[in-house]
């Protein structure tokens, strides 16, 4: 298993989304330490799924509301279709570890049984960006052999 590579994207709460610059396949690790409203985590939901994510990993306010949009997001793209291998998003949050063991478990265990990955999006609602900080948190989480090791 190689090194994936990471990118930082910062949103603030509500704002208009940009389009990703690689869709997916790709990894996502919501990062939320902002209040959104229901109808602002739907349509980010949307955007992912549309966008290419196959992994999402919630972590910080409300990371079980994330999970559970992010699987409503997907089943809309099929309606009543039966949904490819390929398409389906795995969706898990991390209300109870720490940001660094949810990057971590992101780098050396959130595989999916039909697809690669090769890209990993940090995608970070909070007032203030901090690209340099979440980045260098995820590259040492890459380099640790275990979780809860730092």
């Amino acid at each position: 298993m190689g090194i994936d590579a990471v990118s930082y994207v910062h949103l603030l709460a509500g704002e208009a989304l940009p389009p990703f610059a690689r869709p997916g396949p790709f990894k996502a690790i919501v990062v939320v330490e902002d209040d959104v409203t229901p109808e602002w985590r739907d349509t980010v939901s949307d955007w992912l799924v549309r966008s290419g994510c196959r992994y999402m990993m919630a972590w910080g306010s409300k990371g079980s509301e994330w999970d559970t949009s992010v699987d409503l997001a997907n089943l809309r793209c099929f309606g009543s279709e039966k949904m490819p291998d390929d398409e389906f998003v795995i969706t898990t949050w991390h209300d109870q570890d720490t940001l660094e063991d949810t990057f971590w478990f992101a780098t050396h265990a959130a595989h999916h049984p039909s697809l690669e990955f090769d890209e990993t999006y940090i995608l970070h609602i909070a007032p203030t960006a901090q690209p340099q900080e979440m980045l260098q948190r995820f590259r040492e989480a890459q380099q640790s052999t275990s979780a809860g090791s730092r």
